[in-house]
């Protein structure tokens, strides 16, 4: 793969970065992603989550998902990178795939599959993209124009 050379391939580097770290459940790389600025203070919502804010709280919150989360992975789709000056806004849907608890020990649990759409804000650091904020919102439900299609299509018929 090639290196980035704009700013909004800088983003999307950084955001794939995110998560990868947690699937990998790497916090040393989760520190490295967050901004440390002590003028800009992080927050995060995870979905059905309060609001945290502050660094420590964000980082301790990922490393808490991280250790209790046997299996993880993010298929990212719709992924929109905007970036203003020494901002950037990520919006992307998060195809969750992740292993729900084993019912005997030693065993894995079944995969359990889930969608969450997310806003990362990122804010340059120097040369670097640094997470500032994230925010997770579950979808509970299937899009307006995937109803309406079902309606004008009408019934189906049974197969056979």
């Amino acid at each position: 793969m090639s290196a980035a050379r704009t700013d909004s391939e800088r983003v999307e580097l950084a955001n794939t970065a995110l998560y990868e770290a947690v699937e990998r459940g790497d916090t040393a790389a989760m520190d490295r992603l967050w901004l440390n600025d002590p003028r800009s203070d992080v927050s995060c919502v995870h979905p059905g989550w309060p609001v945290l804010r502050g660094r420590n709280e964000v980082l301790r919150s990922y490393a808490l998902i991280m250790a209790s989360t046997d299996y993880i992975q993010f298929f990212l789709t719709d992924v929109e990178v905007s970036v203003s000056g020494d901002t950037a806004l990520v919006t992307c849907t998060e195809n969750i795939l992740s292993g729900a608890p084993a019912e005997n020990e030693g065993e894995l649990g079944p995969l359990v599959g889930q969608l969450v759409v997310a806003t990362n804000v990122f804010r340059r650091a120097g040369d670097e993209w640094k997470v500032w904020s994230h925010h997770g919102s579950p979808v509970l439900a299937g899009r307006e124009d995937e109803d309406e299609e079902d309606e004008e299509s009408g019934p189906t018929e049974p197969a056979g």
